[in-house]
């Protein structure tokens, strides 16, 4: 192997980045097989080169044995003593068998072995680099617009990225030669160069974006704990401290605006609200709905709903323009939220007093009929009294009489005191029983 030879691999390993190791593999593999092609070898053969002096020798590899029964990977004890005297039944010995030169066939095969093997090691390299960076950011130019599907290359040195219609800013107008962020979806390997699928609409980018601007964020001071957005329209972060000295919005906001500004103008005007994230729904629900000021707001566990009361002037930028606002902070939060204004509030409020009232006048009424069932009321007190004495007076077995059953036994009581002279209490009543006969 000529020493040109060997530097004009070095140079392809620095270019690739491709490590001298695997390039040493590479040529191994590719000299035994031209070996295995001009000689037609059936043995075990390795490779050893040396890249002081550029030189490469071949050795094939035999079994020790004491009857030889396959000569391509055997050989007797008498034979290898010959080469190694301590040498032992059942050992292993390399042979050189180094060729003076190769022919044509096996030279070609040699370059064809070398070509694919750096490039399949060229891909591993690229897959291994850029699957570690999947779901971060990265910067690449502009290379080309397909007109037909709208499909965007992103030149990220090593390889092209794809940044298909479905991933793209409305807002962006992708220039050639423009660098842009764009965060990395996903990374496939292919049976050519791996497949890299990059975005400029998920919600990751904006929250990466962050990272890179906000120090607080990267050394875990301040977290995003939710983030919500509408890729060229509008977007929501919720930040928390982790230090109550630190306050998360301002750290996100930066001094006179500056860090978000940076996000801003890297999203091509895309607007940004950050709000203050909280474990209390009620307050958590309100700041999401920033930059509109809400008044009361009421949550409900069960069905993570929440009534949000505006006043009036604040009701249509609380809902926003098509409810986008709206939308976002619900996203944000995870919850759905409902919006009313004050004046809708009260009305709301009156009517349902109002049904409320009409409901107890109905029970009333329908429990009005049933008492008149169960038997007329007494005009006052003293008929009450006259009553509860009537009907002590009866028996304990007896029930009240009917009116004109009660003046004839008293007729018919006077009648006997008046012609009898007076008997025992048994007399009077076996008369009374007579008589009511």
């Amino acid at each position: 192997m000529q020493v040109d030879f060997v530097q004009a691999l070095r140079d392809i390993g620095r270019e690739k980045d491709i490590p001298l190791q695997t390039l040493s593999e590479i040529i191994e593999a590719a000299l035994v097989s031209a070996y295995k092609k001009h000689h037609g070898a059936a043995c075990e053969i390795h490779v050893e080169i040396d890249w002081e002096d550029g030189t490469a020798t071949v050795f094939t590899r035999k079994q020790v044995v004491e009857h030889v029964e396959n000569e391509h990977l055997e050989m007797s004890l008498a034979a290898a003593r010959r080469l190694d005297p301590t040498v032992r039944e059942g050992e292993y010995l390399d042979i050189e068998v180094s060729p003076a030169e190769f022919g044509r066939i096996a030279a070609q095969t040699a370059k064809q072995v070398v070509a694919q093997r750096i490039r399949e090691a060229e891909r591993d390299i690229i897959y291994s680099e850029f699957s570690s960076r999947d779901g971060d950011v990265v910067t690449g130019v502009v290379q080309r617009r397909e007109a037909r599907t709208g499909t965007v290359f992103i030149d990220m040195g090593k390889i092209e990225a794809i940044l298909p219609p479905s991933e793209q800013s409305p807002l962006d107008s992708y220039r050639f030669g423009e660098r842009i962020k764009v965060y990395v979806l996903e990374v496939k390997r292919t049976t050519k160069t791996p497949r890299v699928l990059v975005s400029r609409s998920h919600p990751g980018l904006l929250r990466r974006l962050f990272d890179l601007e906000v120090p607080e964020l990267h050394e875990g001071v301040v977290e995003i704990k939710a983030q919500a957005r509408e890729a060229g329209a509008r977007s929501k972060i919720a930040v928390w401290s982790r230090q109550e000295n630190v306050d998360p919005v301002g750290a996100c906001v930066g001094h006179r605006g500056a860090r978000v500004q940076a996000v801003v103008d890297e999203l091509r005007g895309e607007k940004v609200d950050i709000v203050r994230w909280s474990d209390e729904p009620s307050k958590y629900v309100a700041s999401a709905l920033s930059p509109a000021k809400v008044g009361h707001v009421t949550v409900d566990e069960a069905t993570r709903s929440a009534l949000v009361i505006a006043p009036d002037t604040q009701l249509s930028l609380a809902i926003g323009r098509e409810g986008q606002n709206v939308r976002l902070a619900a996203r944000l939060t995870g919850w759905r939220i409902d919006i009313r204004s004050e004046t809708q509030a009260a009305q709301l409020a009156a009517e349902q007093a109002q049904r409320a009232a009409e409901a107890a006048a109905a029970a009333a009424a329908a429990a009005a009929p049933a008492a008149q069932v169960e038997g007329p009321a007494p005009e006052s007190a003293e008929a009450e009294a006259l009553a509860a004495a009537a009907e002590e007076s009866l028996p304990p077995s007896a029930e009240p009489l009917p009116a004109a059953e009660s003046e004839l036994i008293s007729a018919a009581h006077d009648q006997a005191e008046d012609e009898a002279p007076k008997q025992d209490a048994p007399v009077a009543s076996e008369e009374l029983g007579e008589q009511e006969s």
